[in-house]
């Protein structure tokens, strides 16, 4: 080859020997014949009709991307050069795709890192806004997407912000007025909002509280107070609200998240606003709220009034006022997952800093990626499947005109049980029945005689001794001989399991019915030996745990009561 022709060959633009295989519609790089040639097999291709099949005699090539043999083709040889005409390449235009293709290889990996970094600082910048309360032990350390948990989300009265002076009391030191404990289902199929009255009358247990300074103060507890004083009141913070939930409902919230007046502001103008609905003309003096029968869409200032307006609807009282706030939010949780507002950068990023800025939560879940997290648990459950309701409760009897209320003896029990033991309050799946089916199907089948059961007793979270009271109990009582009592648990557990091998199912159905466990209780697994050296199923008391000989059966169907869903908009009247 002469001068020329090398320096063309030198110089090729390295875009033009990457070709699309129509076969694979991927890049291929393919060297031309004055290329020098690399001792590496090339990708094959199909040559024009009539080109020579390099593959051995006898064989066919495969198309690449198929199981059915390509016909055979016969390579054209190139012809002769003219003579005393220098034979040259043809110089292929240029294909800007190719090299924007080449260029955007090695660009992308910048741009992502670059964007990355961007990511993190904007996470760090987020994280600066959120401002957290150390509880102490009255809270989680921190948050598992394998659990179910329960946020206790607080609004309170206290006047903070531009803007938020002629609402609330000017002196309020920020009581606990609007409180919804948020329970999220293990399996993320459902949820229940339950509202607690400000003016439910509760015994304020002992508790403690960081100060300022980072000294811890001790708050004796009150009687017979309104629920609302449980925050605020005596230098209290969050974490004594959330020990007063757990003493009136048997219920121990995870985590808390505390908002002000702003909150609902900000909030709502962040996703342009939350649609509501009225069942009249509505005109409020006292809240400044001013709408017409039928729905609305309101933002802001307009938004506040609507959650605090309380003479407008219903008896004029409190309860009432709950009503309207659980639509507000079944609205408010629809818009934020809309499709016009998740698929909005800009609407995204308001939000995000309209929330973080608007959040006081406790330390556990206190950095952003958490509270991340604990977002996208809850967008797993569909709408319609979150439950609104309210703490039973009757007129306070003590009260000749009533202005608070008790927790109602009679119906309030079973809406507690069933939040603390997972239960929905709305229809499942047919999915979801299928597997409690089969959870349920553990408990059939045959047992064995109560002297042929081995089993190895550990306290898991049960009062102490529990562990020694249930191996009397068995052991004298049940003929259980071939029991162990080992002492506390590696783990703490909320509720009491029975873990067994397969082989050992009958002894487990058996122990299950003198326990009084329910289906859920029993978990297929591992056993593990006993004193002897000889398998055991394991039986590990839980918080749950009521006694020795006291049933631990509980309902799987939740009570009916007064309840409404996020997914349907309900008209306040």
């Amino acid at each position: 080859m002469d001068a020329q022709g090398r320096g063309r060959a030198d110089n090729i633009d390295p875009a033009d020997q990457w070709v699309l295989n129509p076969n694979t519609g991927e890049y291929e790089l393919r060297l031309t014949p004055s290329a020098p040639q690399s001792g590496v097999p090339r990708p094959r291709r199909a040559g024009p009709a009539g080109a020579r099949n390099r593959t051995a005699p006898g064989r066919e090539r495969e198309r690449p991307g198929t199981d059915v043999p390509g016909p055979r083709r016969r390579r054209m040889e190139p012809p002769e050069p003219v003579p005393g005409r220098r034979r040259g390449r043809t110089k292929p235009k240029k294909s800007k795709a190719k090299k924007i293709l080449l260029w955007t290889g090695g660009t992308m990996a910048f741009v992502l890192v670059a964007v990355s970094a961007a990511a993190y600082a904007y996470l760090k910048h987020l994280e600066g806004n959120v401002n957290t309360t150390d509880i102490g032990s009255a809270g989680k350390n921190g948050f598992s997407k394998d659990e179910a948990f329960n946020i206790l989300i607080i609004g309170t009265d206290k006047r903070t912000g531009k803007g938020n002076e002629g609402y609330g009391d000017k002196n309020s030191v920020g009581h606990a007025d609007t409180n919804i404990l948020l329970h999220v289902s293990k399996d993320r199929t459902n949820a229940t909002a339950m509202s607690i009255p400000r003016d439910l009358i509760v015994n304020v247990p002992d508790c403690k509280s960081k100060q300022a300074d980072g000294s811890e103060k001790f708050i004796r507890g009150t009687e017979n107070v309104r629920f609302n004083t449980s925050l605020g009141q005596d230098g209290r913070n969050p974490g004594c609200t959330m020990l007063t939930v757990k003493e009136v409902t048997g219920i121990t919230p995870d985590h808390f998240m505390m908002v002000d007046f702003n909150a609902v502001k900000t909030l709502t103008s962040a996703v342009g606003g939350v649609e509501v609905c009225l069942a009249k003309d509505v005109n409020d003096p006292d809240s400044h709220l001013k709408l017409s029968k039928g729905k609305h869409t309101i933002e802001g200032e307009q938004a506040l009034a609507f959650v605090r307006t309380r003479h407008s609807f219903g008896n004029q009282g409190d309860l009432d006022r709950i009503k309207v706030q659980q639509q507000f939010m079944g609205s408010l949780m629809r818009k934020m997952s809309s499709s016009d507002t998740l698929t909005s950068p800009t609407k995204l990023v308001k939000l995000a800093e309209a929330a973080t800025k608007a959040l006081t939560v406790d330390t556990g879940i206190g950095k952003v990626s958490t509270l991340k997290d604990m977002a996208l648990e809850l967008k797993k459950v569909p709408t319609k499947n979150i439950s609104f309701t309210t703490v039973p409760v009757i007129d306070n009897p003590a009260e000749k005109v009533h202005a608070t209320v008790v927790v109602n003896p009679t119906t309030s029990q079973a809406v507690f049980d069933a939040i603390k033991n997972d239960v929905s309050f709305t229809a499942v799946k047919q999915k979801e029945k299928k597997e409690k089916a089969a959870v349920a199907a553990r408990l059939k089948g045959s047992r064995s005689a109560a002297a042929d059961i081995r089993v190895n007793i550990y306290n898991g979270g049960a009062e102490s001794g529990s562990a020694q009271e249930t191996l009397n109990w068995l052991q004298n009582d049940e003929g259980v001989l071939k029991s162990s009592q080992l002492g506390n648990a590696d783990e703490t557990l909320s509720k009491t399991t029975l873990e067994y091998s397969p082989d050992q199912a009958d002894q487990a159905r058996k122990l299950a019915d003198l326990m009084g466990l329910s289906a859920s209780a029993m978990k297929p697994g591992k056993s593990e030996k006993n004193s002897q050296g000889l398998p055991a199923i394991v039986l590990t008391l839980g918080k749950d745990f009521k006694g020795a000989g006291v049933s631990m059966s509980t309902s799987t169907k939740a009570p009916d009561v007064e309840k409404s869903t996020a997914d349907k908009t309900v008209c306040a009247s």
